[in-house]
């Protein structure tokens, strides 16, 4: 028991929030840190999101209370800017007038057609949250609880998708040319392509293609830009000839991607490139890069977009 419980000072009550239905939802699984990740139910745009705050005096205690209010606030918090909380979304619902209690109490809330205009997202400087608040207003400051949503967007398939096509050259010693099937994926989606080796006079040790993410928060002159690899994997080993062509084919439902985020709520954006790499025996690294744009796509559509071929 702490000091404060011993000589009466304590808390008098807790408060605690539950969602219709949270059981029943899809839990989506989030990286909080590098070692802890935690879980929240999944919500859609325009969804409800209604419940129960639940109110707890504790036991021989009584709590004088100066009104009782639950939130739905969508914001987004930059890590460099900690004292600052950018909201978007902000309703709020009262739910009790000022009183004194001494038992359990129960309060109902609903809020109807909710606007969810954007995806949550934990990142390196950012994130984006949505959750309800529960405020118990007292004499002197307030008892709060709040409860984290998660929020996903579908996109409609894109109807022109083009191939990537592109060439890595050095002057008469490096001539290569490779391509991606398209240039729009979405995050369940298969990478094919093709490199084709024109031109080889330099002695190659290996060849690896990365997925990077690009998070850029703020904006100039104080704009924060982080990248992180998401994968990295060797398509090749050893020195190739004129003529060779190394076929690239990568599954993108194992990685821990988001979709393309461009300038949310002019806050933050995060894109995505595919990075490929040449090593040479002394160690000297030859790369291209090349954007691609990741969406959510519903998993029961299917679009002729999806076509994972890349012509000969």
């Amino acid at each position: 028991m702490s000091i404060a419980n011993l000589f009466g000072f304590g808390p008098v009550a807790d408060v605690n929030i539950f969602l219709d239905g949270e059981n029943e939802r899809q839990q989506v699984e989030y990286r909080v840190s590098k070692d802890k990740r935690e879980k929240a139910p999944l919500y859609f745009d325009g969804d409800p999101v209604s419940g129960k705050v639940v109110l707890r005096v504790h036991e021989g205690k009584q709590l004088e209370h100066y009104g009782i209010k639950v939130q739905f606030i969508g914001c987004i918090e930059m890590f460099y800017d900690r004292g600052n909380h950018y909201e978007f979304v902000s309703l709020v619902q009262e739910l009790a007038a000022p009183a004194v209690l001494t038992n359990t109490a129960m309060y109902t809330f609903e809020f109807k057609n909710v606007e969810k205009q954007y995806e949550s997202y934990q990142g390196i400087n950012a994130k984006l949250r949505y959750f309800v608040k529960a405020t118990v207003s007292k004499r002197v400051g307030a008892i709060t609880q709040s409860k984290d949503i998660w929020v996903y967007s579908y996109r409609m398939p894109p109807e022109i998708n083009s191939s990537i096509r592109m060439e890595v050259g050095i002057e008469d010693c490096l001539h290569i040319e490779f391509e991606y099937n398209k240039s729009k994926y979405h995050l369940k989606d298969v990478i094919v392509g093709k490199i084709y080796f024109l031109l080889v006079r330099i002695k190659i040790k290996h060849m690896e293609l990365s997925i990077i993410r690009r998070e850029t928060t703020g904006a100039a002159p104080n704009q924060y830009n982080e990248s992180e690899t998401i994968t990295k994997f060797e398509i090749m080993d050893g020195a190739p000839v004129r003529g060779e062509t190394i076929p690239i084919r990568l599954f993108l439902g194992g990685f821990d991607l988001t979709p393309t985020y461009r300038d949310v709520n002019k806050k933050f954006s995060t894109r995505y490139y595919l990075n490929l790499v040449l090593v040479d025996e002394e160690n000297r690294r030859y790369f291209k890069q090349q954007e691609i744009t990741l969406y959510r796509r519903n998993e029961g559509e299917h679009s002729t977009a999806d076509d994972n071929t890349v012509k000969d």
